[in-house]
């Protein structure tokens, strides 16, 4: 077998099971939420106090957290009082809907609204891997520089969502936000692009409603998801999404099938 039929025949594997799994959540009346970021963008904080916010609120609301090594993530989100889980890749530079479905297995409290995967540090593997999720949702800090929507077009042009974080340093950072949307728009016309702080947690109850109100939503169409495979499937209420982008076990990082809003 040939690279490029390696490639696919991975990822066909990866979206078979993630439509599976995406159907069996659904059922449940799960909201699944993939978080994408490169490493240090805030988003474990923002995951937190989004966590605490439901956990206030009586909204039943769980989370997968994923690393390379430690539990360290699991054990911040938890503050929250939210049931958690520590998902470790063993050295894997992105989640596979096998592992999330393993890890879901006999743990997700049945009465769920959403669950938020926290995917591992990373704008490139990630982006190209379904993870039966409803919403997807790219994050980057002011710190990072405007052109990371240029530079990772599939991570954000298959969002439904674009959050800026850290924005209290935007100014010492000498952050251009229009810069960074027109950059945010080229990639993904029309997306929301949301502003938060996790510091003071300004944007917390903005992505918590967001998520919450998608179930009754028409989404956004993203036009970018991951595959190498060439053709469109359904992702979520509303969305629609087209495969761009390939990154797997021909790269070798192998599958990993192992157990282990508004702008």
């Amino acid at each position: 077998m040939c690279e490029a039929d390696l490639r696919q025949a991975v990822l066909a594997k990866n979206d078979d099971l993630a439509a599976r799994l995406r159907d069996d959540l659904a059922r449940q009346g799960v909201t699944v939420v993939n978080l994408l970021s490169s490493p240090g963008s805030g988003k474990t904080e923002l995951l937190g106090r989004v966590l605490a916010r439901a956990v206030e609120r009586g909204v039943p609301v769980a989370a997968l957290t994923a690393d390379l090594a430690t539990e360290n993530d699991a054990v911040r989100l938890a503050r929250s009082g939210a049931p958690v889980q520590q998902l470790l890749t063993d050295g894997l530079c992105h989640l596979e809907a096998a592992q999330v479905r393993d890890r879901l297995t006999g743990w997700l409290p049945p009465d769920t609204r959403a669950l938020f995967v926290e995917n591992v540090g990373n704008l490139v593997c990630p982006a190209s891997y379904d993870l039966g999720e409803t919403l997807r949702i790219a994050l980057m800090a002011v710190t990072e520089g405007e052109d990371k929507p240029l530079k990772y077009p599939t991570a954000f042009g298959s969002a439904h969502l674009v959050v800026i974080t850290k924005t209290d340093l935007a100014e010492p950072a000498g952050f251009d936000e229009d810069a960074f949307r027109a950059n945010v728009h080229r990639v993904n016309p029309g997306v929301e692009i949301v502003r938060s702080c996790a510091r003071n947690g300004d944007g917390a109850d903005t992505l918590l409603e967001y998520v919450l109100s998608a179930p009754d939503a028409v989404l956004h169409q993203p036009p970018l998801a991951p595959g190498p495979h060439g053709h469109s499937h359904s992702h979520g209420p509303g969305a629609k999404r087209s495969h761009s982008h390939a990154h797997g076990a021909a790269h070798g990082h192998g599958p990993a099938t192992a157990a282990a809003p508004r702008s």
